[in-house]
């Protein structure tokens, strides 16, 4: 009995831990975030961009710890500290890593409303996000909350299979954005006489680092999306791989080198396989990464020169909610048997699901930012835009020439 003991107290530890890295890693990827915004907005939003990140990771953990989780898992953490640390305290680290999901839903609309956005109503408007509308589909998806996904095995022989959130966090992340972005309007000065005005990214070594810290942080997101040791797949490391390669190529070659496209490449390709990536064959992994590198950059370009109220500064829509929503597709036509994927899967039911946390996402991000825009404006005054975000809201540059 006691050697019994010992081995399911190393295992919990064991456990533990892996999910506890799992967690750290996550969370540098917010850093990526960052610096992939700081990079790409104008200098004079840089402060901003550093600011609204690290803010937003601190409303989105009290929304989430005080009311998110409860909504997508029905339990809570209002127990003494004994019952807390049980089995090494996992169940506490499952929260850890799952608010680092969480948080990245506020990061990625964060990239779309960059420069004209006001401070406290949009951190309020995260705080709603993170406790409300990302939960509702979380829990939807991932805890089995309203019978959907009992509802689509009985239809399609098969639940909606996302297993590190191609859908859950990057697709509802994007289309949250899309209504964000819709809200506040472009940017004074971006479309004149019906043309784009090109804003050049203000550094572009600070988005390539962001982007490198990112696709580092992804293999943590993806791999320990497993959450126990025994459910560890090379499988999944080796998907993500091969679809982070597929993007790079692909960006590269559509993208005509251009270094926002190549940075951006590998970040499409892993929001496509996250929701597959423990079914595909690498081929197919690789194919996935690909096609979402080409969609987005076609459909950055499009949303750019196109749509003239649609003035999204990183490319979050297509980058994070139409690639996620090709992830959730793309899981079930790679992750088929037929095509040397694991099989389980129903092409249906990935369509079906995937259309659900699209309407989430707009029906969700259209109301709370649309409250929150009705309550308290969410749009920085002109002038305040004009002279920058940096100094309008914090009173402080990104560099100073003094000596």
């Amino acid at each position: 009995m006691e050697v019994t003991s010992a081995v399911e107290t190393l295992l919990q530890s064991a456990n533990t831990f892996f999910l506890l890295l799992g967690a750290i890693m996550v969370l540098a990827m917010h850093a990526g975030f960052a610096f992939l915004e700081v990079g790409t907005v104008r200098h004079k939003n840089q402060v901003n961009a550093l600011v609204k990140i690290m803010t937003d990771f601190g409303v989105s953990t009290l929304a989430y710890f005080f009311v998110g989780y409860t909504v997508a898992y029905q339990t809570d953490f209002f127990a003494n500290a004994t019952e807390l640390t049980q089995a090494n305290g996992y169940d506490l680290v499952k929260f850890f890593f799952l608010l680092t999901f969480a948080a990245a839903i506020p990061a990625i609309v964060s990239g779309g409303i960059a420069e004209r956005a006001r401070f406290y109503p949009m951190l309020i408007a995260s705080a709603l996000i993170v406790a409300l509308v990302y939960p509702f589909f979380e829990g939807i998806v991932w805890n089995g909350n309203y019978g959907f996904q009992a509802w689509l095995e009985a239809q399609f022989g098969a639940g909606f299979h996302d297993f590190a959130g191609s859908v859950v966090v990057h697709g509802v992340g994007g289309w949250i954005a899309l209504a964000a972005v819709l809200v506040l309007g472009a940017r004074t000065g971006r479309y004149r006489n019906g043309r784009v005005v090109a804003f050049a990214p203000s550094n572009i070594p600070f988005l390539a680092l962001g982007a490198w810290i990112l696709t580092v942080g992804w293999f943590g997101f993806n791999v320990m999306s497993a959450q126990t040791l025994d459910g560890i797949s090379g499988l999944v490391a080796v998907n993500s791989l091969m679809a982070m390669v597929g993007g790079i190529v692909v960006s590269m070659l559509v993208g005509r080198k251009d270094p926002g496209f190549i940075h951006n490449g590998p970040l499409a390709g892993l929001v496509a396989v996250c929701a597959g990536s423990d079914l595909m064959h690498p081929i197919g992994a690789l194919v996935t990464g690909g096609v979402a590198g080409a969609l987005f950059v076609f459909l950055f370009e499009w949303a750019q020169n196109r749509i003239t109220r649609l003035d999204d500064v990183l490319g979050v829509w297509p980058l994070h909610g139409v690639c996620g929503v090709w992830g959730g597709i793309a899981a079930g036509i790679f992750g088929q048997a037929g095509l040397g994927g694991l099989g389980g899967v129903s092409l249906m039911a990935q369509i079906v699901g995937s259309l659900a946390g699209v309407i989430v996402a707009l029906v969700g991000g259209f109301i709370v930012y649309g409250i929150v825009n009705a309550v308290s404006r969410v749009r920085l005054s002109q002038e305040e835009e004009y002279e920058g975000a940096d100094l309008a809201i914090h009173r402080i540059a990104a560099t100073s020439m003094d000596k």
